[in-house]
């Protein structure tokens, strides 16, 4: 079966850090731009990061510029997203995200195959 699961969300405090990782079961996600995007309660789901196959080309989006980063570890058929100094509006629930090709899109209808998602909470 071919899936993504990620895992490490959970509750922390205003400027802590936490991180998430994607992996690839059934498949090999070595080929494959990652994407991470995250759905805030009321609110659409948007993007937050994505790396291509090799590594190589990554995006952020603005808000989280300088706070997170990804990475990916092909040899465990993982994509990690290292949050830190995180913020009350980092509060969603995150899903990491397949394209089946080796560049990032900003167009979520690209990605074929997602995770289930993992809750982040940012709370005091």
């Amino acid at each position: 079966q071919v899936q993504l699961v990620e895992s490490g969300g959970g509750l922390v405090q205003p400027g802590g850090s936490l991180r998430l990782s994607c992996a690839a079961s059934g498949f090999t996600l070595g080929r494959d731009a990652i994407g991470w995007f995250r759905q805030a309660p009321g609110k659409e789901r948007e993007g937050v990061s994505c790396i291509s196959s090799s590594g190589y080309t990554i995006y952020y989006e603005d808000s989280v510029k300088g706070r997170f980063t990804i990475s990916r570890d092909n040899a465990k058929n993982t994509v990690f997203l290292q949050m830190n100094s995180l913020k009350p509006e980092d509060t969603a629930v995150y899903y990491c995200a397949g394209r089946g090709t080796s560049s990032c899109s900003s167009s979520q209808g690209s990605y074929n195959y997602w995770g289930q998602g993992t809750q982040v909470t940012v709370s005091s």
